[in-house]
């Protein structure tokens, strides 16, 4: 029960890591608040988290909106009574593609997403966090663009990597408070996001040769990095750049 009465808001919790963090946070004894696009498979995760003897409810919404980020907040302390946790973990592709043919409007929207967004959970999220004595932040990032640079996602790298700086500067500014902020990088992982480019066995077996582990994550082995950093388990560790890569920094395998 490493997160036992914590409260904990998940965004990106309708599939692959959300979703998978929000079992394993109920599992371990939060209390969850979970925040999607996708209203019915958001619904799913908490019908099974509750149906299992957990604590869930949802909140559907766009994360690029700085409202729906306040929202998850006040919902969290007016069902809960406080905010201990929060994983940032709402991102995008994107649209792949060369630098010199992608449409600005894909730009920002993709650097709004999976940046601007957590920003706006971060702001919200901190100071109600320090009000309750301390706490975590976590921010998924990835390994693109910080030891694999991958053509075509000059966008997701660079919206990815300012979570990093953010996480950095945030740990300084909060950790008098006992907040701490981490960015956890992930590496190929098997969700809707990783199927969406390797969609047939060629391109999956290129994106497993990446790893020294020859294979991509399971969800819940992401969840399991995640719940360290949620956890006081990691009570020493803030500003980091946490890998959980499979060892695909390091691998330089054909």
């Amino acid at each position: 029960m490493l997160l036992e009465d914590k409260v904990v808001i998940i965004t990106g919790a309708s599939s692959g890591i959300g979703a998978a963090s929000a079992k394993l946070f109920a599992r371990e004894g939060a209390k969850l608040v979970l925040a999607a696009r996708s209203e019915d498979r958001l619904d799913q995760v908490v019908a099974e988290i509750n149906g299992a003897g957990g604590k869930a409810f949802a909140l559907a919404g766009d994360v690029c909106d700085e409202a729906f980020a306040k929202a998850l907040v006040d919902a969290a302390i007016d069902e809960y009574g406080g905010l201990d946790v929060g994983f940032n973990n709402a991102g995008t592709l994107g649209s792949p593609g060369a630098l010199s043919d992608i449409d600005v409007g894909e730009w920002e929207k993709t650097i709004r997403t999976n940046l601007t967004s957590a920003m706006f959970g971060a702001k919200y999220q901190m100071p109600a966090i320090a009000k309750r004595g301390g706490g975590s932040v976590i921010f998924t990032s990835t390994f693109v663009g910080h030891t694999i640079g991958l053509p075509g996602m000059t966008a997701y790298a660079a919206s990815k990597m300012g979570l990093i700086g953010m996480a950095q500067c945030l740990a300084v500014e909060y950790g008098g408070a006992n907040v701490r902020v981490n960015a956890l990088l992930p590496g190929g992982t098997d969700t809707p996001m990783v199927a969406s480019f390797a969609n047939d066995p060629e391109a999956r077996a290129m994106v497993e040769k990446f790893h020294a582990l020859g294979r991509i994550a399971a969800p819940d082995e992401i969840a399991k990095a995640a719940l360290f950093l949620a956890s006081d388990h990691s009570s020493f560790v803030t500003g980091s750049a946490m890998l959980a890569d499979g060892g695909n920094s390091i691998c330089k395998a054909a």
